[in-house]
């Protein structure tokens, strides 16, 4: 008999900024997920909960511990990961 492994959970804090922090109504998340998770899927999650974040998409940058990544990379334990939209302003 073969046992799967149960997936190990990892804690990471998710920075928000703008458009994400008004719809959030915080500038700063803790959330549990499932290792193996990537930082796209972090956007998946909050879309989940609110669906109009959808049209940032496209032009949401993503930072794991500050430093500018793809939406494909896997976080670990203890990572920040920062939503970055587009701001307009001056």
């Amino acid at each position: 008999m073969s046992y799967e492994p149960i997936p190990e959970n990892i804690h990471i804090t998710v920075k928000l900024f703008a458009i994400f922090q008004e719809v959030f109504g915080t500038d700063e998340m803790q959330i549990e997920l499932e290792s193996g998770t990537s930082v796209s899927e972090i956007f998946d999650r909050l879309v989940s909960q609110h669906p109009n974040l959808e049209q940032w998409r496209s032009h949401t940058r993503y930072a794991v511990n500050r430093n500018f990544t793809q939406p494909q990379t896997i976080l670990k334990n203890g990572d920040e990961v920062a939503l970055i939209p587009p701001v307009s302003g001056g």
